[in-house]
């Protein structure tokens, strides 16, 4: 057992420091896009499945609330909350529409939408890029293996270099933690 979880951890790490040796500048990029959505006074629409849903949520409440600094709370939203929307969206039009549709009742010009997919393939995910980047939303996707058909659809994509599902979500929270650490950095009184 102890061997296994050595493993693990490995695995890890080698993903974390292939991000720091190859997607710095798209964190860069990252921050830097959300920091100027919310300071257009635009929100940060998040959305995925599963773990990617939680993330969504996980992220969305860091920028309301607070990472590591009391500040103002910042505009963001994760579309995978609201039970009586999803269920209905999905009865009455399918799963594939569910985060399309609030992105066309709630996503505005200055908005950012990030979709959270680790394979890269979820078909909501990508229709909800779609209906954002028609609306002339800029489009953020984190995914991982060869980033599916949503790395080919964002503006901006990150593509974590690994095809384990479980070492691709706890790179995809880290970047979050990141790019939230930089957005609050920004916007605290004190940085």
């Amino acid at each position: 057992m102890r061997e296994r979880i050595k493993d693990i951890l490995l695995e890890s790490i080698q993903v974390k420091e292939e991000l720091l040796r190859t997607k710095l500048g798209q964190i860069v990029e990252i921050a830097e896009s959300v920091i100027e959505s919310l300071k257009k006074n635009g929100k940060v629409l998040l959305f995925g499945n599963g773990g990617s849903a939680s993330d969504s949520q996980h992220i969305a409440a860091e920028l309301v609330g607070r990472f590591k600094k009391d500040r103002t709370a910042l505009a963001a939203l994760a579309l995978t909350t609201n039970t009586s929307v999803l269920t209905s969206l999905a009865n009455d039009y399918g799963y594939e529409i569910v985060f399309a549709k609030q992105i066309e009742a709630l996503g505005q010009k200055n908005d950012i939408a990030i979709g959270i997919s680790t394979s890269g393939r979820a078909k909501n995910v990508a229709s909800g890029i779609r209906q954002a980047k028609k609306m002339g939303i800029k489009t953020i996707v984190l995914t991982g293996g060869d980033g599916g058909e949503l790395a080919k659809l964002a503006d901006i994509s990150l593509i974590v270099p690994s095809s384990i599902t479980a070492r691709i979500q706890e790179a995809h929270i880290t970047i979050g933690h990141i790019v939230c650490e930089l957005v609050e950095n920004t916007f605290s009184p004190t940085a």
